[in-house]
């Protein structure tokens, strides 16, 4: 059975042993993240400290915005952005690894805590009763501070939640 993760778009250009899990995973995307790695893919700011890093990242960017623009997978996320809340039938990336885009819709219900982003992300792991997967610490941290009723695993800890029943 594949465990599902609420994860930015960018992290599976940044991490890319995401993309190579022990089990299968399916990685739940908001929509408005995607459109973040046309930002990211355009910006002249380093998105990696090294060098030769930031060019593979943004490398993995311009991958990830080349699969989501196919034919068939854009038709797939372009129905699911007719009501919000919908999730885009499932895309695969292997035989482990599966994307889902929600249209996710930041209602500011965290607004002041949390950037429109995060929202999104807080919303979706609450709407799919799933965990969050970031590289962020500072974001696990306000979450457990602000008692948002959602688990978060560090990138760092991904097989550990990939593997364990630890997942809600």
């Amino acid at each position: 059975m594949s465990k599902t993760f609420i994860i930015e778009a960018v992290m599976l250009a940044v991490h890319g042993q995401l993309m190579v899990p022990g089990e299968p995973v399916t990685y739940v995307i908001p929509y408005t993240s995607i459109q973040e790695l046309y930002e990211l893919q355009t910006a002249n700011d380093p998105i990696m400290l090294e060098e030769e890093d930031d060019g593979f990242v943004k490398q993995m960017i311009g991958e990830l915005i080349a699969f989501f623009e196919e034919s068939f997978n854009k038709k797939k996320i372009e129905k699911a952005l007719t009501v919000p809340w919908r999730k885009s039938a499932p895309l695969p990336i292997n035989e482990h690894v599966t994307l889902t885009v929600v249209y996710a819709i930041d209602n500011e219900a965290y607004g002041e805590q949390f950037d429109p982003i995060e929202t999104e992300l807080i919303l979706t792991a609450i709407k799919e009763q799933a965990a969050l997967l970031t590289d962020q610490l500072d974001f696990i941290e306000r979450l457990i501070g602000a008692e948002i009723p959602v688990q978060a695993f560090d990138v760092e800890d991904f097989e550990f939640a990939v593997e364990g029943d630890n997942l809600v």
